[in-house]
């Protein structure tokens, strides 16, 4: 890789996968020219200190209150210059040759605008984290479980069916690695922050689409992923913040109806099942995070219903 690249990491309480992430940086194919920033957002188990690595270069912004994923992502952005940005998660280590490749295919094509990797997990199995642009309908049928109810009639949010083993174009990748030219970074106007986290990288892929350019999945750039790294101990929160981003996806892309309907199905549906399944199954603690879910989303309700959490 010749060409520099922007590398932002949002850390929040990421412990020692930020380091193992940072080392992988370190010891990948052109690791001179990434010039990486890290945004803490009020880390309180100090994973943001001490972070410097020989040969890296490494700048820390650290926020005093957690301002959000999308926010986050938008200030580290802000802080480089290079032609294009990678947005990467703590709980990832890239392989030697992954970001190098990842570069060669966006530039491979000046109509691609995003590339994702290939996610695998520590035995090397792939991840399938491609996913399909979600109409209003498809929405409402996944937070009613209808995807896995009625499989055949309702298709997975993510591309289950294709196991990532070849470069193709997709609707969408995950976030967690996600390479992008900055002009058209620049000209959609970053991420949305409503977006506090979650649906946030779906949003993005969807207007790069809109905008005329490809989102492509780079089979050749591997990349390992733990998954639910930093979020896995707030279950109640990580559980709240996705039904609400799920909502304001459906009202942004597809109008009022599909946000109320997407709402009403997981007040009245999924957050009920999904508290049903954990008593059953004698999971306290997880019935527990349901029910605080719960209580945020209601009271969260007013300003989604009246104001859009703008």
């Amino acid at each position: 890789m010749t060409q520099a690249l922007d590398v932002v990491i949002v850390n929040w309480n990421a412990g020692d996968q930020l380091r193992a992430c940072l080392a992988s940086l370190a010891a990948s194919e052109g690791a001179e020219q990434l010039r990486v920033v890290v945004v803490d957002n009020a880390s309180g188990d100090g994973s943001a200190d001490d972070l410097d690595r020989p040969g890296l270069a490494l700048t820390v912004l650290r926020n005093a209150d957690n301002r959000g994923f999308a926010h986050a992502c938008n200030q580290g952005a802000a802080l480089g210059s290079a032609g294009a940005i990678l947005f990467l998660n703590p709980d990832t280590q890239v392989s030697r040759s992954g970001i190098a490749a990842a570069r060669a295919q966006l530039e491979a094509d000046p109509g691609t605008g995003i590339v994702g990797a290939r996610l695998v997990d520590e035995a090397g199995r792939t991840h399938r984290t491609c996913a399909r642009h979600p109409t209003g309908a498809s929405l409402i049928a996944h937070t009613l479980f209808l995807d896995r109810l009625l499989p055949r009639l309702v298709p997975p949010h993510f591309l289950l069916d294709w196991d990532h083993e070849e470069t193709r174009a997709v609707d969408a990748v995950m976030g967690a690695f996600l390479m992008i030219r900055r002009p058209l970074f620049a000209r959609l106007g970053g991420f949305d922050e409503r977006f506090f986290v979650y649906w946030e990288d779906a949003d993005l892929c969807a207007r790069t689409a809109a905008s005329g350019f490809a989102v492509c999945h780079a089979a050749q750039a591997e990349i390992r992923h733990r998954g639910q790294g930093t979020t896995e101990a707030v279950k109640d929160r990580r559980l709240f913040y996705f039904l609400r981003a799920q909502a304001l996806y459906a009202r942004k892309h597809h109008g009022r109806a599909a946000f109320l309907a997407v709402l009403a199905a997981a007040m009245a549906v999924n957050l009920p099942v999904r508290l049903g399944r954990a008593l059953v199954r004698g999971k306290v603690g997880d019935a527990g995070a349901v029910i605080r879910a719960g209580r945020m989303l209601t009271a969260a309700l007013p300003g989604l219903l009246t104001r859009g959490d703008r």
